[in-house]
């Protein structure tokens, strides 16, 4: 069975999130179709105690989604160029979040291609399954997510997560990626063996 993630889920402890999400199913439902891809890459953001979080500087606009309730998404553009998804996690009030790394593609493979062939402006058939969904702007082209996905609710609608009963043989625990703050915990969570995961770095 394919069940909606629920928002107790997200209500816990970030790690622990960060954790269980290894294994679940994003999918997004579009006119163009649906895309979905087993989650094996993800970060962990916690609090205004944390200088890579967005919740660093205090609460503001862009960062709103934070604040809010947990299962939902809290989506920007990184750099200008990338869109970046997050699941919001802990009670309201208590900023943090997971970053959605990379996924393992399951469904819409095709259609994937085409989205991320657009922006490469390269054939479709060049991109391997494991490239398709490869690092969070990858991603999130892949399934067709933009900031009008921002502060959408994840247990419900047509961008959801799913436990369909998959389970993950080992995980491993890193340093975070491409912060240059908050380097020293090791808040990346991902599956080991998986060649769907961005980088392999267990340390």
């Amino acid at each position: 069975m394919h069940l909606i993630l629920p928002r107790s889920f997200y209500a816990r402890s970030t790690l622990d999130v960060a954790r269980d999400l290894i294994g679940k199913v994003l999918v997004h439902v579009t006119p163009a179709g649906v895309a979905a891809g087993a989650i094996v890459e993800v970060e962990a953001y916690i609090g205004e105690s944390d200088p890579a979080c967005h919740a660093a500087a205090g609460l503001t606009q862009r960062n709103l989604p934070l604040y809010g309730p947990p299962g939902r998404t809290y989506v920007y553009l990184n750099y200008g160029i990338h869109h970046l998804v997050n699941a919001v996690t802990e009670p309201i009030g208590s900023p943090a979040a997971v970053l959605i790394r990379a996924l393992e593609p399951r469904e819409g493979l095709a259609l994937m291609r085409r989205r991320r062939a657009r922006v490469l402006r390269r054939p479709a058939a060049v991109l391997v399954d494991a490239a398709l969904c490869r690092g969070p702007g990858n991603l999130t082209r892949a399934l067709g997510i933009t900031l009008v996905h921002n502060h959408l609710d994840l247990c419900s609608g047509r961008l959801v997560v799913q436990d369909r009963g998959e389970r993950v043989s080992a995980l491993a625990w890193s340093a975070r990626i491409g912060i240059s703050v908050g380097t020293e915990k090791k808040w990346r969570c991902y599956a080991l063996d998986s060649p769907y995961v961005s980088v392999r770095r267990s340390s």
